[in-house]
């Protein structure tokens, strides 16, 4: 490493990157562990570090965003690499890509069409640019090209919208909660009377209904349910310092002493 300046530049911006890339995937004198990967093992990661940097933004942690977005910008980079070593592509062409998705899909940024839009027309000429995207690529369903990878409430929400564009929706999001209700009853009853497999069907009816509640509430379902994550997390560790007040452990205690003590910490975060 020593013989190779760019290896060791700190300034050395993309190009040092990618080299680092090339050099642990280097066969004779790379790194075994980055060898051994596939897109398929990589794919997970990609997602964590995705989700990492979500999770920065929404706790403004500002400090720690830099390093994230690094780590996210690592993923399309190894990708790339991996992409490079079977002939199918380069980083180079990656961005290039992009960039021509981006001029393509701006025409009243980077064309002739008229910037002054409302930010409602503007989303709906990127639809119709993405549609005829997808039929260039023979997707001509309506739900063709929604990532099957994508996290399940996110992908919910997508074939959603993707419905509703055609008027596959309920006009009313008074028959959404109804139908809530409907999923809930029926969970219910297959907790009775039905397997597993036909009690996590009808778990996943209710879900995606949920899925639609928020879309119709114009919320982001994922959003919601992490906020309530950080929540309960927040909660339960002020009901574990209150037990160590008490020289306890949470399994020390026992439910009625922990959700009275849950109440007395959302009561002081109310105050």
């Amino acid at each position: 490493m020593a013989e190779d300046p760019l290896i060791l530049d700190p300034n050395g911006g993309m190009p040092r990157l990618l080299e680092i890339m090339r050099r642990l995937r280097d066969p004779e004198t790379g790194c075994p562990w980055d060898i051994e990967q596939d897109f398929g093992t990589i794919a997970p990661y990609t997602i964590e570090e995705a989700y990492e940097v979500a999770d920065a933004i929404e706790r403004e942690a500002w400090d720690e965003l830099k390093g994230e977005l690094g780590d996210l910008l690592f993923q399309s980079v190894f990708h790339a690499q991996m992409a490079s070593e079977r002939g199918l592509f380069t980083f180079d062409q990656v961005a290039d890509t992009m960039s021509d998705k981006m001029v393509a899909r701006h025409p009243h940024v980077f064309g002739e069409e008229n910037r002054e839009k409302s930010a409602e027309q503007q989303t709906r000429d990127w639809e119709t640019v993405k549609a005829a995207e997808r039929a260039s690529k023979a997707q001509s369903g309506t739900l063709d090209g929604v990532a099957l990878g994508l996290p399940a409430l996110l992908r919910a929400v997508k074939l959603q919208k993707r419905a509703a564009r055609v008027g596959f929706d309920w006009p009313d999001i008074s028959q959404v909660v109804d139908k809530i209700v409907e999923e809930a009853g029926e969970l219910a009853e297959a907790r009775e009377k039905f397997t597993q497999t036909e009690i996590e069907e009808e778990f996943g009816d209710m879900l995606f209904v949920i899925a639609n509640l928020a879309r119709h509430l114009n919320i982001d379902p994922e959003a919601a349910l992490r906020a309530t994550n950080a929540k309960f997390t927040r909660r339960f560790e002020g009901v574990e310092a209150k037990l160590a007040e008490r020289g306890k452990r949470p399994e020390d205690s026992d439910l009625a002493e922990m959700d009275a003590l849950w109440d007395e910490v959302k009561a002081e975060e109310k105050s």
